[in-house]
């Protein structure tokens, strides 16, 4: 099937309203404009077109996506959803030590204050408590023994029987 010129119009156009309302990876855009419908000519084409001008860029996209959620979330959490978006592992991974080296993100704190959300310090909690939380906590992407030392801090424990 070959490109017609329409179609290339159309595509090329669509990306640029994608992207000119939110920033986007290679691979969501790409995956956007088969969504609505383009050959797959039509949407390397388009892809072809916004490179040219620098509108789409995954390394840029995995610095303002790591700046934004630095501390809000977890190191884990935000490179598993930056690959989830289609940013290259390797990427992700680089650009969160050039990122980490600059703003210096407080794991260790954010996981304390996602603690302190649920329970204050001092607090005694049933086995079914303890291992909600702490499920809730690795689900964040929190390390293991980061939590174990953060709650032991905090003094939260089981309750002895």
């Amino acid at each position: 099937m070959t490109l017609t010129p329409e179609e290339q119009r159309k595509a090329r156009l669509k990306a640029m309203r994608l992207i000119e309302r939110m920033d986007r990876t290679e691979r969501g855009l790409a995956d956007k404009l088969r969504q609505d419908g383009f050959s797959s000519e039509a949407v390397q084409d388009a892809m072809d077109y916004v490179k040219s001008f620098g509108y789409i860029n995954d390394t840029r996209y995995a610095q303002h996506y790591i700046s934004y959620r630095l501390g809000i979330k977890s190191k884990q959490r935000i490179l598993m959803e930056l690959t989830q978006k289609g940013i290259d592992p390797e990427t992700a991974r680089t650009v969160w030590e050039e990122t980490a080296e600059l703003e210096e993100p407080d794991e260790r704190a954010l996981l304390r204050r996602t603690i302190e959300k649920k329970y204050q310090e001092g607090s005694e909690l049933d086995d079914r408590e303890m291992r909600r939380l702490y499920a809730y906590l690795a689900r964040r992407g929190f390390q293991s023994n980061d939590i174990f030392s953060v709650l032991n801090e905090m003094d939260i424990h089981k309750k002895s029987i």
